[in-house]
């Protein structure tokens, strides 16, 4: 598992420490503790009885044994409490009755152990009492102790109070905070991955919208250019074949080529505009009003086209003005494409459910094939993805008389406000 930079892996030494320093703090104080219990167990009863040469080695073994139980304090924190409990009537070792309390509060946890902590605290606590009382009713030298024993069982307390209470409350402290750190630690590193897995979820998101974006931007070229293109192409044979016969009708011809030409790149410009950071220009988008005007063009390039409205003008969100009107402009640059002399029609029917519009040309008779007009198939892909994202329907396929029928239906939903046709 990878670490971050600030995180020191931890050093195994041997057993159960973590670190060296570890281990020699814990020898160190069993070491202490144990000198500590034989010392002052020696003392305690050399002022009170004659020690032989064995009691004093069996008193040093048992205080070593006592003491040492520090050394599995981090592995094992009951064992020091367990060990002090029982040597405690006999011996009394300030070092391991604090050391040993102090690990119990801050290894175990608080509070699903806290009954474990209380009852070995209370029993350390009383422990020590006894022991208390029972070496101030019992002075050394045979003298008598003048102190009421009121006053020696108060002393007893506040004695076992401060060797109990002082090292469990900072147990439990240094416990909660280092638990508290680690929560946090675990906390900052779920943040940091969380974090991580934002970013890239943003690098991901931004991946896609710059490739919707692209695919939007080819697609609004194609519709745009492509139906001016294509006019521009149906002009220029008409020019190549009546350029000698009708020198006036060819001047007309190449006058409208001008014309769609430059139409073509003014819209063009439009598109690449959005492009620039710096052009802030409101573009004013296509829109169903303007089909007469697209209808017109194509009447101009010499297709038979007709227009019919139906229905109460509706007026619709911009995207899908533009897209119907997409449609109707790939509706007739298919025809201009694949049925050259062949009779279009074009419905713009408004309903209570939506709008609907259509482009259907009859079977293409003998100029068909009069201007070769390359296609790339992407025409009726790009109508139909814009379509169905709207919430609308597309179709696109031959009639029965062997015309072609190119038609969408745009939900009511996206209508802004209805207006009487005039």
């Amino acid at each position: 598992m990878s670490k971050s930079p600030g995180e020191r892996a931890p050093v195994r030494s041997f057993w159960w420490w973590e670190r060296p320093r570890s281990a020699f703090l814990d020898i160190g104080l069993a070491l202490l503790a144990a000198v500590e219990c034989s010392l002052s167990t020696i003392a305690f009863l050399s002022a009170r009885t004659h020690l032989s040469a064995a009691a004093v080695t069996g008193i040093a073994l048992l205080g070593a044994i006592a003491g040492g139980s520090l050394v599995l304090r981090r592995r094992w924190p009951a064992v020091p409490v367990l060990v002090t409990l029982l040597a405690m009537p006999g011996m009394l070792g300030v070092v391991l009755l604090v050391v040993s309390l102090y690990t119990l509060a801050e290894t175990w946890e608080w509070p699903s152990r806290r009954r474990r902590v209380v009852a070995l605290s209370g029993l350390a606590f009383a422990e020590a009492v006894t022991v208390m009382m029972v070496s101030m009713l019992l002075p050394g030298d045979s003298t008598v102790d003048p102190t009421p024993l009121w006053g020696q069982v108060l002393i007893s307390v506040l004695v076992a109070v401060g060797l109990t209470v002082p090292p469990v409350v900072t147990g439990l402290y240094v416990g909660a905070r280092r638990r508290l750190i680690e929560s946090l630690k675990d906390r900052a590193h779920g943040l940091e991955t969380e974090l991580d897995l934002l970013a890239e979820q943003a690098q991901e998101r931004a991946r896609r919208a710059r490739l919707e974006e692209r695919t939007r931007i080819a697609r609004e070229m194609h519709d745009v250019v492509a139906h001016r293109v294509s006019l521009m192409v149906v002009h220029a044979g008409a020019l190549e074949r009546i350029a000698a016969k009708d020198p006036t009708k060819a001047a007309q011809s190449a006058k409208l080529m001008g014309e769609v030409g430059r139409q073509a790149l003014n819209e063009l410009r439009e598109i690449l505009g959005v492009l620039r950071m710096d052009d802030e220009r409101p573009q004013e988008p296509d829109s169903l009003a303007g089909l007469p005007r697209l209808v017109d063009q194509s009447r101009a390039a010499g297709m038979a086209v007709t227009l019919t409205v139906s229905g109460s003008r509706q007026e619709f969100t911009g995207e899908a003005e533009q897209t119907a009107y997409r449609v109707v402009q790939e509706g007739l640059t298919n025809a201009h494409k694949h049925a050259g002399g062949a009779d279009v029609s074009v419905l713009l029917a408004y309903a209570p459910n939506g709008v609907r519009v259509s482009v259907v040309n009859a079977c293409p008779g003998g100029e068909r094939g009069a201007a070769k007009l390359p296609s790339g198939g992407n025409g009726l892909v790009g109508m139909r993805e814009r379509v169905i994202a709207l919430g609308g329907t597309f179709s696109a396929g031959p009639e029965a008389d062997g015309g072609f029928r190119v038609e969408a239906v745009l939900p009511s939903r996206l209508a802004v406000r209805a207006e009487p046709l005039r």
